[in-house]
């Protein structure tokens, strides 16, 4: 998760605009993202059989850690395996990096169930150069199916930094180089991977966002977009992404919600009650789709431990379900 992303999700206030004024009198895939930034995480072997005693389906990991996809073998786990931020500048420049980069973290493990392979996350905010984002994708496809693997799906995963416009029907990439992924996605037939957080939104905008929108618990419609009617503030993020992807000329191209979570420590509204109203409500929400695409959604929560190494706002060492030790933060089920 990226570290400043509170800054870039100021430009979605724009979607509470109108909130307070217009409030009236069976999940296809759920992952869970599994980060390693904490001191006395358990060990691989160990987080793999907590995904399956909890019954969670998918996962998403930030570089191709060889411990995990060891553990992960025969699992049948569904996975998102990240290409590192700093790795995408020699993928970009040279195909036989990819080529080296699939047979290293792909064609060298056996069993595996990898859905999608993410080139980056959050390029453009963390201050890398996002016009390696595209040229690393292409060899990465050109890699995989020249080893035969054309059907893992490779995208990147971008911030909601990288959408404007109210309301969702109004969506759209601010940021220039968006355009030319989304048409790219549209030729290949993968989805837009999207990190998708309600809270940051809020906490950004509290005199104008309910905090029941942002829990999934308003008691009605809060904001009417055409004849689509919105009662939660995830779905109107996550159509906004479609829309600007339709902006885009990529209509096709689909959404997954590589991250979503709230905070159950350490800031404005971080507490174990909300974490555990808003990711409950977000594992039981995802399967009805969104008002724009009524398709179930295939997400990730964020994340499966808390880990203290992460920051440097505190709320970022709080975001898990587990603690360390595999105890729950919260009550928890899938």
């Amino acid at each position: 998760m990226a570290e400043h992303r509170a800054a870039a999700y100021l430009v979605t206030v724009a979607l509470a605009l109108g909130v307070l004024a217009n409030i009236p009198a069976a999940v296809q895939s759920i992952g869970v993202c599994y980060g390693v930034n904490g001191n006395g995480l358990p060990s691989a072997s160990e987080v793999v059989q907590m995904y399956q005693s909890n019954g969670i389906t998918g996962m998403r990991i930030y570089f191709p850690d060889a411990d995990a996809l060891q553990a992960l073998s025969g699992t049948n786990i569904e996975l998102i395996i990240d290409v590192a931020n700093e790795d995408l500048a020699s993928l970009a420049s040279d195909r036989s990096a990819a080529v080296a980069w699939v047979q290293t973290n792909v064609q060298a493990h056996q069993g595996l169930n990898i859905k999608y392979i993410a080139a980056g996350n959050e390029v453009g905010d963390q201050g890398g150069d996002t016009g390696n984002i595209l040229p690393a994708m292409q060899n990465l496809d050109a890699a995989l199916a020249a080893a035969g693997l054309g059907g893992i799906k490779v995208s990147t995963s971008v911030s909601q930094g990288v959408t404007a416009g109210y309301p969702p029907s109004q969506g759209t990439f601010s940021a220039s180089y968006m355009g030319p992924i989304a048409q790219y996605l549209a030729s290949t037939g993968a989805p837009l991977l999207a990190n998708v957080y309600p809270y940051f939104s809020y906490v950004g905008n509290q005199a104008q966002i309910d905090i029941s929108y942002a829990l999934f618990t308003s008691p009605g419609t809060v904001v009417t977009d055409g004849d689509k009617e919105y009662q939660n503030l995830f779905d109107a993020l996550v159509d906004t992404f479609y829309s600007a992807l339709e902006n885009a000329g990529a209509g096709s191209v689909g959404v997954v919600v590589s991250e979503s979570g709230w905070p159950s420590a350490g800031g404005t509204a971080a507490t174990t009650d909300n974490a555990q109203t808003y990711n409950q409500n977000l594992i039981k929400h995802v399967g009805q789709g969104t008002p724009k695409r009524s398709s179930a959604i295939e997400a990730y929560v964020f994340a499966m431990f808390n880990e203290d190494r992460k920051g440097p706002a505190d709320t970022e060492k709080h975001f898990g379900l587990f603690n360390p030790d595999k105890s729950p933060a919260y009550p928890i089920s899938f």
